[in-house]
């Protein structure tokens, strides 16, 4: 193992969540935060406009919420899991807040400013909160900021996580259990050794395995399979999100067209001019996700 103290936590991925994890743990532990590419680069940088959360229940409800959420899942959420994270959303986006997350705002009747509430498919009401539309640029930013600002994170950053080292593989007797990683430095072409009291893997998913995807070129499951390697359960790998509007070119990569714009009105037509969105589904372009990718190729 590495001859320098151990971090009391290390967090694999520089995302959202592992940004926020690092900055909700104590303020007194040493906390490692290892990010494959540049702190500010990674799938939730690309992420436009989508955090949808009830705070005003006089306009919106929960119960709205939770029900839309069902209903796109098709049968295949987990209700209980759905209602934890609907109920602590309104929480979670003014933690957010709070870090410097500028939402747009707008002026409402009375004169007062207040954020500025869309809507995507799938949704009943307005309650997807954005920053213009680039609302991952603008988390990322705020949480990356004050991470940097904590004297107890170190950031790693352009280091790719290679595996887990468990206490099994140093041939360790006793219950076993990760006690550190190794990555490769890609700056200084080595391999270091990092040790860990606690390991947190945020990695994010694994879309790169598919030629074409508004995925980033980090999202290439590292993490999955390393908890696997390690003998943890991986289970629902068959959820990989297909974003049903990007501008497709074959010789470059796809550019992802926001949802927001198919929930401000936007329509989806073919080369000739025939919108066809209306034939398979009653909320038409504010259909889910997996109804508006799977219409083009069984309506034609």
């Amino acid at each position: 193992m590495a001859n320098s103290e151990p971090s009391d936590v290390l967090i694999v991925g520089g995302g959202i969540a592992g940004l926020s994890l690092t900055l909700q743990l104590p303020g007194n532990a040493r906390i490692t935060l290892i990010a494959k590419a540049a702190l500010d680069e990674g799938a939730s940088l690309y992420a436009q406009s989508s955090i949808a959360a009830v705070l005003d229940e006089g306009r919106d409800s929960l119960a709205a919420h939770i029900e839309d959420t069902l209903r796109a899942g098709a049968g295949l959420c987990h209700r209980q899991a759905v209602e934890h994270v609907i109920r602590h959303g309104p929480d979670a986006t003014r933690w957010l807040i709070a870090q410097g997350v500028p939402f747009s705002r707008e002026d409402g009747p009375d004169g007062a400013a207040r954020y500025h509430l869309t809507r995507e498919g799938g949704h009943s009401h307005r309650r997807v909160f954005h920053a213009e539309d680039a609302t991952g640029r603008a988390i990322v930013g705020a949480l990356q900021n004050r991470v940097r600002s904590q004297s107890h994170i170190t950031v790693l950053e352009e280091c790719i996580a290679v595996d887990l080292i468990s206490r099994a593989k140093l041939g360790q007797g006793g219950p076993d259990r990760c006690v550190g990683l190794y990555v490769l430095d890609k700056t200084a072409g080595t391999v270091r050794t990092l040790a860990a009291r606690h390991m947190v893997l945020a990695t994010g998913g694994a879309a790169k395995v598919y030629l074409y995807t508004s995925n980033p070129d980090t999202s290439t499951g590292d993490g999955i399979a390393m908890a696997w390697r390690a003998g943890c359960r991986v289970a629902n790998m068959e959820f990989i999100q297909f974003h049903p509007t990007c501008l497709y070119h074959p010789l470059t990569k796809s550019f992802l067209i926001s949802g927001a714009v198919r929930g401000e009105g936007g329509v989806l037509r073919r080369p000739n001019g025939e919108r066809f969105m209306p034939r398979h589904d009653p909320r038409a372009e504010l259909a889910p996700r997996d109804i508006v990718a799977r219409a083009p190729s069984i309506s034609r």
